[in-house]
């Protein structure tokens, strides 16, 4: 049976394809990725390329349509990114599926949010909107062709906690030998940094997603995970001289945005829970799910961590967790800044499960500690989405 409609679309998610500003938005996104991949969002010249063409005609002809105002060029069409609310464009969008107050660009740097990555992923026009999963996919083939779990579980390690490597930090990797079955693979999602990273002679990276931060014109630094800038300045993480860097690596952009990111809420869980003295399993049996957490009775959950910014997003692509590894409880979690930003998270994703997810239960990270400290302790803890 067909796992998708014509359109490429779950089944569940066909009615958001019935409102035109879906096909608009799929379009947008697409395009600003795939630009922002390549080059400046603000350098283009005539003529533009075919994707943001395509990006420019689709707005204007949803504003000739709907009598408003439309962008007269690319860089004008940016500045709508940049400072227009997605909710208030001149296009037909589903309820939920955007917030009051969501941008495509971020308006310091112009580089795309992750609203606007999450749309280009979740509604792919081209390969480079899936190359997150086509890497993870081939690190699971190349592993159990070896029959290496230890060896994936190391691989998701160094994309979760070393998204930047000099050249010392690449040479340690390449002696590893439990990373054997993808030691290929590894060389070709690092990639060599700009210097657009440099401030003088010296690259920072961001204390909390280890990502690199981007120096700003006028003093400070820029991070791109929108959780991290949402926090204030980024904290200063470590400090890496020119000259000390050799030649500086860091992961490819699609991988920070879906495994780095996600990966930090993940380790910081992990920890949380190791404290608590559980017994956690990373990525278990070639990644069923994230976390197999055992408590000292023997009873076991597993738990599945999504970073996303869009809980409609999440909520439709809610699926029940895999029965192996065993468990006697299953659960998804979010980290609680998603939940500060948008206080009604919890209740969109639920709304937006479809019907074989109904009782998947969505957590913070917080409170599924907190429920596990509560059942280390015997008493109560709170109950999920």
């Amino acid at each position: 049976m067909s796992t998708t409609t014509p359109d490429g679309l779950p089944p569940y998610a066909a009615d958001w394809a019935a409102h035109d500003g879906i096909a608009l938005m799929r379009t947008l996104a697409s395009a600003l990725t795939a630009l922002d991949a390549v080059d400046s969002l603000h350098s283009f010249v005539l003529p533009y390329p075919p994707e943001a063409q395509r990006a420019l005609d689709g707005t204007v002809l949803a504003c000739l349509e709907r009598g408003a105002r439309p962008p007269m060029s690319l860089p004008d069409l940016v500045s709508w990114c940049r400072e227009r609310a997605v909710a208030d464009w001149p296009m037909a969008l589903p309820d939920e599926a955007v917030g009051p107050d969501d941008l495509l660009l971020d308006p310091v740097s112009s580089r795309p949010t992750e609203l606007c990555h999450e749309w280009a992923d979740k509604y792919p026009h081209s390969a480079l909107d899936q190359r997150d999963r086509e890497i993870i996919l081939a690190a699971l083939r190349l592993c159990r062709e070896y029959g290496e779990e230890d060896a994936y579980t190391e691989f998701r390690r160094l994309l979760v906690n070393r998204p930047v490597l000099t050249s010392a930090d690449a040479f340690s990797v390449s002696v590893d030998h439990v990373l054997d079955p993808v030691k290929e693979l590894v060389k070709r999602i690092y990639q060599p940094v700009p210097d657009s990273y440099l401030r003088g002679d010296t690259y920072a990276t961001c204390g909390s997603c280890l990502t690199l931060l981007t120096p700003l014109r006028e003093g400070g630094w820029w991070c791109e995970r929108d959780r991290c800038r949402r926090q204030g300045a980024p904290p200063l993480g470590r400090l890496i001289a020119r000259q000390e860097a050799g030649e500086l690596l860091q992961l490819e952009r699609p991988l920070r945005q879906f495994v780095t990111g996600p990966g930090r809420a993940e380790a910081e869980l992990e920890k949380a829970l190791v404290r608590l003295g559980l017994r956690v399993r990373m990525w278990p049996a070639f990644d069923a799910y994230d976390l197999h957490i055992t408590f000292p009775d023997g009873w076991v959950w597993a738990v599945d961590v999504k970073d996303w910014a869009h809980p409609a997003f999440l909520g439709r692509s809610a699926r029940p967790v895999p029965q192996e590894p065993r468990y006697d409880e299953a659960f998804w979690v979010v980290p609680q800044s998603r939940v500060t930003d948008r206080p009604n998270y919890l209740a969109t994703y639920a709304r937006n499960r479809p019907p074989h997810a109904r009782s998947l239960p969505l957590l913070t990270d917080t409170t599924l500690t907190a429920r596990a400290r509560a059942r280390l302790t015997g008493t109560e803890g709170g109950r999920g989405a």
